[in-house]
């Protein structure tokens, strides 16, 4: 399992909020034949609560478990689960967010990430989690980037992309109140993100990406009718990008630019804030949705939907999302591997 050279990549495995839909997920995509060929894989979790997700879901990935602190086995026909025994079975309420499933699922994220920064693994995959749970075992955090961030002691810029087949959506600014959000919309920031952007979707194989920058006001601002933020802050630096030599248009309308990018004209469109670019894209595919953290070391994925309680144990997840976040994960790590070992 430590032999980095093997052609398939290592993707070390998360499991979520386990009040949720995360331990039948993990149960059902593990078992995913394709996905198995595909990736040799790693758990971080608890065997009682996959347990429980096998039942949920009526299939048996038939991992190979170990104790934490034991040598992983020198095969790679089978998942290795690495049973952490950190959420006692008995404590599960399902569909309620809890400190003990927050620690559990930040125990579980924290050791996956910090196994794919000590180069055992090419990439990172987690099934949902609950940010109330999780401000409840972490204070502090905010959201994966910080966490993922004191984890591995990265300090390099990152973002989230959320990603439905070949349409990527990009951000200014993220999980910060709307109120603040054009204080942040900087000159600097949006090339920062386009920088970003267009240096994770060459790793996904867009070479080169067009990406299409949306406004911030109604209209793009109409012409200065309805703000000059188009004007004086995000026009020049877009004009600066294509400087640099960035594939980029705009600013374009938000209410218009995703027409155009679901039609093909764009493989990407750079939003200014969270919910301009989220709304749009759960509308356009919701099942399906990918959120990918990057600007990491190595590309880290989860499906884009949520822990969603009302359905925890009832065996009828929809498992779309969480397939198509590990073929990203997956492609994005195959071809990290074939990128080092060429300029090695």
């Amino acid at each position: 399992m430590s032999d980095q050279d093997s052609a398939r990549p290592v993707i070390v495995v998360a499991m979520g909020d386990p009040s949720g839909i995360s331990p039948e997920l993990t149960a059902r995509i593990l078992a995913e034949p394709d996905l198995r060929d595909a990736a040799r894989f790693v758990v971080f979790g608890d065997r009682r609560l996959l347990d429980l997700g096998i039942a949920d879901s009526g299939v048996d990935p038939q991992v190979e478990t170990i104790a934490d602190g034991t040598p992983l086995p020198n095969q790679d026909s089978r998942p290795v689960f690495i049973d952490l025994a950190n959420h006692d079975p008995a404590d599960l309420q399902r569909g309620v967010a809890t400190l003990a499933g927050g620690k559990a699922a930040t125990d579980n994220f924290r050791r996956a990430l910090r196994f794919a920064a000590a180069g055992h693994a090419d990439g990172v995959f987690f099934t949902p989690f609950n940010k109330a749970a999780m401000r409840y075992a972490y204070p502090g955090y905010d959201d994966e980037i910080r966490f993922v961030r004191d984890a591995i002691g990265f300090e390099g810029p990152a973002s989230e992309f959320n990603i439905l087949d070949k349409l990527w959506n990009a951000r200014v600014t993220s999980h910060i109140p709307l109120s603040e959000v054009a204080a942040n919309i900087t000159q600097e920031r949006i090339l920062r993100a386009l920088t970003l952007a267009d240096a994770n979707l060459r790793l996904a194989g867009f070479n080169p990406p067009r990406i299409a920058v949306a406004g911030i006001n109604p209209h793009a601002g109409d012409g200065g009718n309805f703000g000059r933020d188009e004007i004086e802050t995000i026009e020049p630096a877009v004009k600066a990008a294509k400087a640099q030599g960035f594939t980029v248009e705009g600013p374009f309308p938000s209410d218009t630019v995703f027409l155009r990018a679901k039609n093909g004209d764009f493989d990407a469109v750079l939003t200014m804030y969270h919910d301009q670019g989220q709304i749009a894209m759960k509308l356009i595919g919701f099942d399906s949705g990918v959120t990918l953290i990057g600007g990491f070391p190595f590309p880290i994925c989860t499906p884009a939907h949520g822990t969603a309680y009302e359905i925890a144990g009832k065996g009828v997840a929809n498992l779309g999302a969480c397939r198509a976040a590990l073929a990203l994960a997956i492609k994005m790590a195959k071809d990290g591997k074939a990128r080092a070992k060429a300029a090695a």
